[in-house]
């Protein structure tokens, strides 16, 4: 076999090695590391499927490894993180379920939810241009953003701070149904617009192009904070136009 044909699955690996190593951040309490890596792993698994499309190298090997890393990277890393998240914010709660440790649990559907849109992403043939439900690293990466927001200083990069964001995400209430409400969305039936561009023209890519420039706007008024703020417009303008994402 040509070199060429292990680069995809040499990349997939890197994905996972990062998904791991989130793992290792979170148990050590560094959740930004943690989330740091989480999307590196999503850097790594968005180079090799391109790298599998452009060298030819699709293998149905590679096709279940990149699975099981997304299932790592993309479901256990984050589910555990906010699991540990809300875990350490039930200190001192006058909640009942809190108090008896049972709020952080409801975190583990995130790589259940995970686990199951992997499999059906698998043996479904209706998922090539556009997604049923939320993808994976989409959700990985709303979930990782959150971390960012809550402990990380904008500092000069940040045009405007959303400082109401850090309140709103350290609230373990709110972060439960968060983890409940995304939960649902892997294994829902919205269809999902992808990034994947067929041309470069604006017609049938109006909501990618519409997406990107949004993205872009948010991200240099908000830098970090923009992240979950950029995820959660995705999630809207494919519920909205669902008529418009066809494969």
């Amino acid at each position: 076999m040509k070199i060429k044909q292990h680069i995809p699955n040499a990349l997939t690996i890197l994905n996972l090695v990062s998904g791991l190593v989130s793992l290792t951040m979170t148990f050590e309490g560094n959740y930004v590391y943690a989330s740091l890596f989480i999307l590196l792993a999503a850097v790594f698994d968005f180079l090799d499927g391109n790298a599998a499309r452009m060298l030819k190298a699709h293998s149905e090997l590679g096709k279940q490894l990149d699975s099981l890393a997304d299932v790592v990277s993309f479901g256990v890393a984050p589910g555990i993180m906010i699991f540990q998240m809300i875990s350490d914010q039930c200190a001192g709660s006058c909640n009942i379920l809190e108090q008896m440790h049972i709020t952080p649990y409801f975190a583990m559907l995130i790589p259940v939810c995970s686990a199951l849109r992997l499999a059906k992403f698998n043996i479904d043939i209706l998922q090539e241009v556009n997604f049923i439900g939320l993808p994976t690293p989409a959700n990985a990466i709303f979930f990782a953003s959150i971390p960012l927001v809550v402990y990380v200083q904008p500092g000069l990069f940040s045009l405007i701070h959303l400082d109401f964001l850090v309140t709103f995400f350290f609230n373990t209430r709110i972060m439960t149904i968060l983890a409940v409400f995304f939960s649902y969305l892997l294994i829902s039936d919205f269809r999902i617009f992808s990034m994947k561009f067929k041309n470069g023209a604006w017609r049938g890519n109006q909501l990618r192009y519409i997406f990107m420039i949004i993205s872009l706007t948010l991200f240099v008024l908000f830098f970090l904070s923009a992240i979950p703020i950029i995820i959660g417009i995705y999630i809207l303008m494919s519920i909205f136009f669902q008529s418009y994402i066809i494969d």
